[in-house]
């Protein structure tokens, strides 16, 4: 099996890229201008094997990972440029600081979700959803390469106020045994699967145990499938974890791979199907999930056509996202009713088998919002909308209106139809307590 040394590009050796030459002059400089607000990082795979470099700056791939003048405002990108002329790098920190802290680092409520155990505040876990618990590895807050539109671009830019991570597998599994309504532990970052097998063994061989019967689904979240699948094929110990993920199996749980796939051309190259081959004969399932992004994906023939593929692989379509209100979202972002009409566009141009998926969909502050549709209710245009998740589980697949305006792109943006004041899991404090105190309702 041929196999290929990693090699990684972040601000300071991009120029080292060979295909770089394809760019103008301007288009060079604005990566490492927009890469200053923006975290960037690639790798040797996605430039040699993923980007058609005849088609940039508009390459989807290109566009998913290099960071471009059009992703920050004018007005930001005219002064990060002129304070990088000047190599004024006091006035540059602090400057990018100011900026970074007006794109929303820590959209949906985040800061909410931190549960404590024994008056000890977790910040590398987040516990927004009762069986769900969300663990973020220490030794997996980076990626194999960045995502331009990523929600989580704080973790990789310093800003460790808001960086969610852990080392102590003790707090996750004190945690774990003191919460039995928990049956899925999500490992997720950054990308947990840039960390060593050692250390995932570490963290999840325990939870295999009689002592932890609750826990019936492991979850691993990860884009590294997409942008770096010689973890799984020849990196020097693709086999340990593939073997971790055996134990899993073996051990009567489920492991639930959840892949990021943005674009088909990631589902493309021979690496990517081999490791995909290799992951499903441990027994583990594969979800796929993606955020809609203008420029990248918004078009129902490529979804209708990734999840054809996806599906052919043998991999199961999960969600369609709404871009979250971070970072370069104005960039990427796609108004509602337009998102959805690309989902039902997409959808019903599809066999049963790959109607899995759901969506769209927000993780925003209450829940997992979808998008059921528009239409007209008693002479008022309407947004249907519905809980997949919810803090309060109670609320979940509760139909509920908000008012039409076609130029919103985040829950946010919204108001509730009929001249209600709230939405109805506003009222009565039904999301409980849990958002203003930290105190969760299901405890």
């Amino acid at each position: 099996m041929e196999s290929k040394q990693y090699k990684s590009f972040t601000l300071h050796n991009y120029g080292d890229i060979p295909q770089l030459s394809a760019l103008t002059r301007e288009e060079r400089e604005a990566v490492g201008i927009a890469g200053r607000i923006l975290p960037f990082k690639t790798n040797n795979y996605v430039a040699e094997e993923l980007i058609d470099w005849s088609n940039v700056p508009n390459d989807p791939i290109f566009t998913l990972t290099f960071p471009r003048e059009e992703m920050l405002s004018k007005s930001h990108y005219a002064q990060v440029k002129k304070l990088v002329e000047a190599n004024d790098e006091a006035g540059l920190k602090q400057k990018v600081r100011e900026i970074r802290m007006k794109l929303n680092p820590n959209p949906a409520g985040q800061e909410h979700n931190v549960p404590t155990v024994d008056g000890v505040k977790l910040h590398g876990m987040q516990h927004k959803y009762r069986e769900t618990l969300l663990f973020f590895p220490s030794q997996g807050q980076t990626c194999h390469a960045y995502c331009t539109f990523c929600f989580r671009w704080p973790q990789f830019s310093g800003m460790n106020e808001l960086k969610f991570a852990m080392k102590e597998a003790d707090h996750l599994h004190r945690y774990l045994l003191k919460h039995p309504k928990v049956s899925d532990v999500l490992f997720t970052g950054g990308d947990p699967l840039t960390a060593n097998a050692g250390t995932m063994s570490a963290y999840i061989e325990p939870l295999l145990t009689k002592e932890f019967s609750h826990i019936r689904n492991i979850r691993m979240g990860s884009k590294t499938l997409a942008y770096w699948p010689y973890r799984f094929l020849t990196d020097r110990d693709a086999d340990d974890m593939l073997r971790l993920f055996e134990k899993v199996k073996k051990a009567g749980k489920h492991l639930a791979f959840q892949a990021h796939f943005n674009h088909p051309v990631e589902l493309t190259t021979g690496a990517v199907k081999r490791a995909i081959e290799r992951i499903l004969n441990t027994g583990a399932q594969i979800r796929t999930q993606s955020p809609l992004l203008r420029h990248i994906n918004d078009d129902p023939k490529l979804w209708a056509g990734m999840w054809t593929e996806q599906v052919r692989q043998g991999l199961i379509p999960y969600y369609m996202f709404v871009a979250r209100d971070t970072g370069s979202k104005a960039f990427f972002e796609v108004p509602l009713e337009k998102a959805w009409n690309i989902f039902r566009r997409a959808y019903r141009s599809v066999s049963g088998i790959c109607r899995t998926v759901r969506g769209p969909s927000m993780s925003a502050a209450p829940g997992k919002i979808q998008i059921l549709g528009v239409t007209e209710v008693n002479g008022e245009k309407v947004f249907v909308l519905r809980f997949l998740q919810c803090r309060n589980s109670t609320l979940t697949d509760i139909p509920f209106f908000a008012r039409y305006d076609r130029k919103a792109t985040w829950f946010d943006d919204l108001i509730p139809a009929f001249g209600e004041k709230e939405f109805f899991f506003q009222k009565d404090n039904l999301l409980g307590k849990h958002g203003t105190d930290g105190d969760f309702i299901w405890e």
